[in-house]
Order: C-alpha cells, then structure tokens, then sequence
C-alpha cells in the first residue's frame, strides 16, 4: 500500500462525495490546505476542486477524492480527516499529530512540521510487524 499524506474515514468520504454531487458537473472534490490566521495561528482550508493542481497530493477513498495543497503537506503528514455531525454542529475535523495547540473555540490550530525521521522510524516499525 502507497504512503498517503492523508487518510479520511467512512464518515468524510461520505461527505466529500456528497458535496462533490451537490456541486454541479465539473466538481470533482475537494482541496485542503492551511493558512494563516486564527487565535491559535493555522487554519484549516477546504476548497472545491473542478480542476486539480498536478503538484497536489491525492488521496482517495471509497471514491471520494481529496487533493492536498503542497504548502500544507508536511503539517499534515498522518492527518485523519473525518466529519463529525454533533447537536449543535457538523463539520470537517482533522486529527492531526502535528497539532501542538488549538485555541478555545477550536476554528484555529497550532501546527509544526512533521519530524519525517519519526515517521519513516514509524513506518519502518509497522512494517517489521506485518
């Protein structure tokens, strides 16, 4: 299996394929990305894509395509995203190891860049115990 930036649950395939499908013909999925900006300083981004960037990562699953800007990358290398639906509101949510803070309201994050020699550690080790 290929190394993924980014993988998403059931729950935000779900919901990328459903915003693709109320988007009109030429949506093809969605983009994320961060930017500046919040009191915790990083925001997370999500844009519809009716036509890829080539220099984006791609991540599918069960059909639904997610393109990663590549300014984002090594801030959310192994990043869950899921979509959560709560009593009082439904959204997009990242578990990131990356994150190192978020502020009280939880629209902005604290970010660093992933430690690529503890992920390649990481993978190394998952891969001694298949």
């Amino acid at each position: 299996m290929a190394f993924a930036v980014m993988t998403m649950t059931d729950a935000a395939a779900g919901r990328v394929k459903s915003i693709v499908a109320n988007s009109g013909p030429d949506a093809r999925g969605v983009r994320v990305g961060i930017k500046k900006g919040g009191c915790a300083g990083m925001e997370y981004t999500i844009d519809l894509v009716t036509e890829p960037n080539p220099k984006d990562d791609h991540v599918v699953h069960d059909g639904a395509e997610v393109w990663i800007d590549p300014a984002a990358v090594l801030y959310l290398l192994g990043t869950q995203m899921d979509f959560e639906v709560t009593t009082l509101r439904s959204g997009f949510t990242f578990h990131n190891p990356n994150q190192t803070s978020a502020c009280g309201c939880g629209e902005s994050v604290e970010l660093k860049a992933a430690d690529l020699a503890e992920l390649a550690r990481q993978r190394e080790l998952a891969g001694d115990a298949r």
